[in-house]
């Protein structure tokens, strides 16, 4: 599936994932109200292959919601909404909404680095994501997975956000980080910070994703850096059962995503398998 942030804002957004041919879409994470996001530079790429950004949560409020999901299911594409805010109550009523529109799946974006009082601000801190999961999953039988960013505390955030209901964890998003310019000797982001993505945090995903299987053995879906079927792999081997894929959209998508599902195919034949799912965290056997 493709990683929150990447398109999913609207119904015209969703026609252009469908063709990536993708097993599932998520939304671009919606608010209770719109939100314009910061101002430029928002986006940069950064010389090791990896970008930085600080879009700011740009949507256009929940009251859009229903058109987007509405394209999905009409696309015959499994249909998860990503949902933020800044508090316990935003985060029920957009989820409240996802749910009627037909959402197969909430993902609660617990994990932004770059929006004050948003994302990693509340997922840093495993009180909130247990009551945030928790008031989100008593809502209705629609499966919500918590998206958790990296800190200090993404070990106990995961084990509060399953006990809170959570039936699957996404790890990980976007990593802190910041470019100044050298000449003018200023950030370049106009929020100074922003979230780095791409291949660069792909090494501290596949640890994410590694010690959280092994310490609770939940469903995981792995993002970070993937950009090929070995980058993937690891994070399958590590404990992920299914993947997002962000940054490695921007060019050429439909041939990437191809490539991924071609180069995991023969692995798992190379390997004696026969399911993806009977190598989802064999390193941990090794």
């Amino acid at each position: 599936m493709n990683a929150s942030g990447v398109l999913g804002a609207t119904p015209e957004h969703i026609v252009k994932l469908a063709s990536y041919g993708l097993a599932a879409v998520v939304t671009k994470t919606f608010t209770e109200k719109p939100r314009e996001g910061y101002g430029p530079p928002i986006i940069l790429k950064l010389r090791n292959g990896g970008y930085i950004n600080a879009v700011g949560l740009a949507n256009p409020g929940m009251g859009s919601l229903p058109q987007v999901v509405r394209k999905s299911k009409e696309l015959g594409l499994v249909t998860i909404v990503s949902v933020g805010g800044s508090s316990l109550d935003e985060f029920v009523k957009v989820s409240a909404v996802a749910v009627d529109a037909g959402a197969d799946m909430i993902e609660l974006n617990l994990g932004c680095p770059h929006t004050r009082g948003y994302g990693l601000d509340i997922g840093s801190d495993p009180t909130n994501v247990y009551e945030v999961v928790k008031a989100v999953s008593s809502l209705s039988d629609v499966p919500v997975i918590a998206k958790l960013g990296f800190s200090d505390n993404y070990l106990k955030s995961s084990g509060k956000a399953l006990e809170g209901g959570a039936k699957a964890l996404t790890l990980i998003n976007t990593v802190k980080a910041m470019v100044i310019d050298v000449y003018s000797a200023k950030p370049i982001l106009s929020n100074v910070f922003g979230g780095m993505s791409g291949p660069p945090i792909h090494p501290i995903a596949v640890r994410v994703v590694y010690d959280v299987y092994r310490e609770y053995k939940p469903e995981i879906i792995g993002v970070g850096g993937v950009t090929d079927w070995v980058s993937a792999a690891e994070l399958i081997l590590a404990g992920a059962g299914a993947l997002q894929v962000g940054s490695v959209l921007a060019a050429k998508p439909k041939e990437v995503v191809n490539s991924i599902l071609e180069g995991l195919r023969e692995w798992v034949s190379e390997l004696g398998y026969e399911r993806i799912r009977d190598l989802v965290g064999l390193a941990h056997k090794r």
